[in-house]
C-alpha cells in the first residue's frame, strides 16, 4: 500500500469454497445496482475481483483511506445485505468479506520507482 500520492493501492485475498464457485461468479456478473452505486460513493475505485479456479480471490481497489471506504459501506444498508449474502461463499471468514480479508503488502510498484529514479539521477542503463 505504499504510494507517493494521497491514493492508497490495497490488494486483498479471500478463499472461496470451490463449491460456491459457479454461484459466486454469476452474482458478480450482475451486482446490485445499489450496491456498485455504494461502493463507488464512498471511495471503492478501480476496484477488481480475480478468481483464480481453486476458488483463490484476489481483490484489488483504490482509495484515499480503506478504513473510511469500509466505514462508509458499512453504513448503507445494501451493503448490509450483500455481506451477509456473500459470506458463506467463503472458507474461513473472520468478519464480513469486506473486512474479514487478508490485506496484501505491496512490495513493487513500477510508476513510484520511476517517479523515483526520475527525481532523483538522470537516467542510466
Amino acid at each position: 500500500m505504499t504510494s507517493t500520492s494521497r491514493t492508497q493501492r490495497v490488494c486483498f485475498q479471500l478463499q472461496v469454497k470451490p463449491e460456491c464457485i459457479p454461484e459466486y461468479t454469476r452474482r458478480h456478473a450482475a451486482v446490485w445496482p445499489g450496491m456498485l452505486r455504494a461502493l463507488a460513493s464512498t471511495g471503492w475505485n478501480n476496484y477488481s475481483l480475480f478468481l483464480r479456479p481453486d476458488g483463490l480471490l484476489i481483490g484489488y481497489l483504490e482509495t484515499e483511506d480503506l478504513a473510511a471506504a469500509q466505514a462508509g459501506m458499512a453504513a448503507t444498508e445494501v451493503n448490509a445485505r450483500w455481506q451477509a449474502e456473500m459470506g458463506a461463499f467463503f472458507v474461513a471468514l473472520d468478519g464480513a468479506p469486506d473486512t474479514g480479508f487478508l490485506q496484501l503488502t505491496e512490495v513493487f510498484n513500477l510508476d513510484d520507482q520511476i517517479r523515483a529514479l526520475e527525481s532523483v539521477a538522470p537516467e542510466r542503463s
